[in-house]
């Protein structure tokens, strides 16, 4: 139950978008993973949400909200989010006996393949585990906090769930990795070379332009997609040679495994009834140019992609001013509007207020 005496407060955090490293894509039941999924939560590319909630004058069992996004009213999005706070209302009871006042801001564009719906759930998953903390005085500890915030912003969107923990989130069960399960993701970061937690990824927003096919309905495609199931296993395996690869620091090993996952995504995207492609040419002539710079010059810089067509370049602390160079050289022109968001492995989620 909530305190009744606590009529009004304020919650805010800043949550980052994550890039998986091994993909998830296709899920069952509710926004459960068919495979694991392992991923680098950033700095740079995050959303900030607040909620200002106050005691409505009469119950009601209607979820009352607004909601602004950039500073501006969005209908189609205030709309997802009051039905997801319905359906999350047996986790948060309380909700109905507030008006939330909402405001959401990215620094990034989203829908395009910058996972957005990750930092934004994951932000909003948190100010609701925070004002479950403040009302009723649940969730003191912090790793129940944490859990319950993965659940919750998985339930939002699944990619969120690793968005709640630092460097490295691990999503989906593995017999081999312990504690992991479908319901939440765990943080995987203590066993890795420390090279890789201050890994650098630069963001060429080749195209800022929403995507044609959301990731939802990708994901929902996979039911009929061929290649499916053995799709599952491939994943499953990689994210366990991921991990051991980023145990021991064999930044090879870790970036053909990964450059293999983002090709793989892509292509389960041409082999889906109907098919479709959300790579751009400007993404494929990126790719290209990565592959050569790498083969020429014998630095450890590797790609990967969301679902979209813009290119997550991966590199080590310890060559940034030789990457960042090429990439003004060589690759800056392929973005709209030269458009570079230079981010780095970051350390998880901030309480604002």
């Amino acid at each position: 139950m909530s305190n009744p005496s606590i009529l009004k407060g304020f919650t805010s955090w800043k949550s980052p978008s994550n890039i998986a490293l091994v993909k998830y894509w296709g899920k069952y039941g509710t926004q459960l993973p068919q495979n694991a999924s392992v991923s680098f939560t950033l700095e740079n590319a995050f959303t900030e949400t607040s909620i200002a909630y106050s005691q409505k004058k009469n119950s009601s069992d209607e979820i009352s909200i607004s909601f602004l996004f950039e500073g501006e009213t969005n209908p189609s999005f205030e709309k997802k989010i009051q039905v997801f706070l319905n359906s999350i209302l047996k986790d948060f009871p309380f909700l109905k006996e507030y008006h939330l006042e909402i405001e959401s801001k990215n620094s990034f564009p989203h829908s395009t393949g910058i996972a957005s719906s990750a930092s934004s759930m994951s932000a909003l998953a948190l100010c609701l585990c925070q004002m479950e903390r403040e009302l009723t005085g649940q969730l003191t500890n912090e790793e129940e906090f944490l859990r319950k915030a993965s659940i919750i912003a998985r339930l939002g969107s699944g990619s969120a769930c690793r968005s709640v923990f630092p460097y490295l989130g691990l999503w989906g069960e593995l017999s081999q990795v312990t504690n992991s399960s479908n319901e939440y993701a765990i943080p995987v970061n203590q066993d890795i070379d420390p090279i890789f937690q201050t890994f650098r990824d630069s963001i060429l927003i080749v195209s800022a332009t929403e995507k044609s096919v959301s990731s939802r309905a990708g994901h929902a495609l996979m039911e009929g997609n061929p290649y499916a199931e053995t799709r599952y296993q491939q994943a499953n395996q990689h994210v366990i040679e991921v991990l051991e690869a980023m145990k021991i620091g064999d930044i090879k090993k870790w970036g053909n495994i990964v450059e293999k996952e983002a090709l793989t995504l892509h292509a389960l995207m041409m082999a889906s009834e109907p098919p479709y492609i959300l790579m751009c040419p400007n993404t494929l002539e990126v790719i290209n140019k990565i592959r050569a710079f790498r083969q020429q010059n014998n630095i450890p810089v590797y790609f990967t992609l969301d679902a979209g067509p813009n290119v997550h370049v991966l590199y080590p602390d310890n060559v940034k001013d030789k990457v960042t160079h090429f990439i003004e050289e060589e690759l800056v022109y392929l973005c709209e509007n030269s458009r570079v968001i230079h981010d780095k492995v970051g350390k998880g989620p901030i309480k604002i207020s």
